[in-house]
């Protein structure tokens, strides 16, 4: 049998969609992925890209460094969780809801590990 391109339910094979709800919440989703894709991709490039230059300067100024890691972190976090762009892989593969529900645990889990290094940088650093 034939998934559901949003929810993964089980379909007929001359459908895409099980319903008229999946079908508008789906278009929804590519709308608003081509919209912002762009934006989405320059923030997330230019926070990974800082999140590594950090690192490399955290031989030279460590408590700078912690906090700009955090803070790119944190805006990562952010970002996710707001704009769920996953890859084609994974819509392929899960479809959109679950996709969507991965980058948002995703986008969790980076809050904590932000969270985590503004704690430590806290701490460790006075």
């Amino acid at each position: 049998m034939k998934k559901c391109d949003f929810c993964a339910r089980e379909i007929s094979y001359h459908e895409m969609y099980c319903s008229e709800e999946c079908n508008k919440k789906a278009n929804e989703f590519y709308e608003l992925r081509e919209k912002f894709s762009k934006l989405f991709a320059v923030l997330n490039g230019i926070f990974v890209m800082a999140i590594g230059i950090c690192i490399f300067a955290f031989s030279f100024l460590p408590i700078f460094a912690v906090y700009a890691i955090a803070t790119s972190l944190l805006v990562l976090a952010v970002l996710y969780f707001f704009c769920p762009f996953p890859p084609e892989v994974m819509i392929h593969k899960y479809k959109i809801k679950k996709s969507i529900k991965f980058c948002r645990i995703i986008s969790l889990a980076l809050l904590v590990l932000s969270i985590v290094t503004f704690s430590c940088a806290i701490i460790f650093m006075r």
